[in-house]
């Protein structure tokens, strides 16, 4: 049986000298990341600009890809970890609160783009375990916001809670998508008006 890329990305360096080596090769490769985005370059220029050999690059992630899911994902926890969301709030408005730190890290918003644009390609599989995993994870996550908001009447009743979540995810990819090609596009600002509309409020 073979080994999913997940799987033998956590197989690499499990031991502990391992594990910070490739944590300090990861806080390297954010800090590059979010200056740079994800320009289309190899393991081998990555690693250079990182300030460590190829070798170790492909020894800990084992591929371009599996290294760019890696830099999202641990950016992705330290932005939730430092700056969480506050509680109780309705989907879009914590799209619209994420979309406005976003603006900060241009990089990371460039990266998030192309893995999931990547990830409906065959030939991709970290991509696509990667986008497939937190579709999903987000979908749950926010029909039960929505669930919870109906219950307490902030949110129209009449709405599936699941069509609910596909559709904020979908706007804010959407409008952050927009956003890359031309900042004068107001992401927050649709996201919030999407907020109105499903708060039955009108636009």
């Amino acid at each position: 049986m073979t080994d999913s890329p997940a799987d033998a990305s956590r197989a690499r360096g499990r031991y502990p000298k391992g594990i910070a080596r490739r944590q300090e090769i990861l806080d390297k490769a954010i800090e590059v990341f979010a200056q740079r985005g994800s320009k289309k370059t190899s393991l081998r220029a990555i690693a250079q600009e990182v300030g460590v050999t190829h070798a170790a690059l492909t020894h800990y992630f084992g591929s371009l890809e599996e290294l760019l899911v890696a830099v999202y994902r641990e950016s992705e926890r330290r932005h939730d970890e430092t700056d969480p969301e506050p509680p109780d709030i309705s989907p879009a408005t914590a799209m619209r609160i994420s979309a406005e730190k976003n603006r900060s890290i241009p990089g990371m918003v460039q990266l998030y783009s192309i893995l999931t644009a990547n990830a409906i390609e065959d030939d991709h599989p970290a991509a696509q375990e990667f986008a497939t995993t937190r579709f999903s994870r987000l979908r749950d996550e926010i029909s039960a916001q929505v669930r919870d908001l109906q219950s307490s009447g902030r949110l129209r009743d009449d709405l599936d809670p699941v069509l609910v979540a596909a559709l904020v995810i979908a706007a804010s990819d959407g409008l952050q998508t927009q956003w890359l090609l031309d900042p004068s596009v107001d992401h927050a600002g649709a996201l919030a008006m999407l907020d109105r509309l499903l708060a039955g409020d009108g636009a």
